[in-house]
């Protein structure tokens, strides 16, 4: 049996963003908000290992004099 792919960071936001807006409109019955709610842990388990994973490639691609120098991202498009 094949392994399901891990959603992209995207994906796997978009999907917790529906399990969670599921969930707070509290309409289903029990065993389904349980089941939606163990699929948002994994969908967020998912997310924050793909986080930590992109974080640890902009930790190496900033490493100077052999040392890792992290440095905070900017989004701002002024800078």
């Amino acid at each position: 049996m094949q392994k399901k792919k891990e959603p992209s960071f995207e994906e796997g936001l978009d999907q917790l963003e529906k399990v969670v807006k599921k969930l707070e409109d509290g309409d289903l019955p029990l065993e389904k908000s349980l089941e939606l709610f163990e699929q948002g842990v994994r969908l967020s388990d998912s997310c924050q290992k793909q986080l930590r994973e992109a974080e640890h490639k902009v930790e190496i691609l900033l490493n100077k004099n052999g040392k890792i120098e992290t440095e905070p991202l900017h989004l701002d498009d002024s800078e």
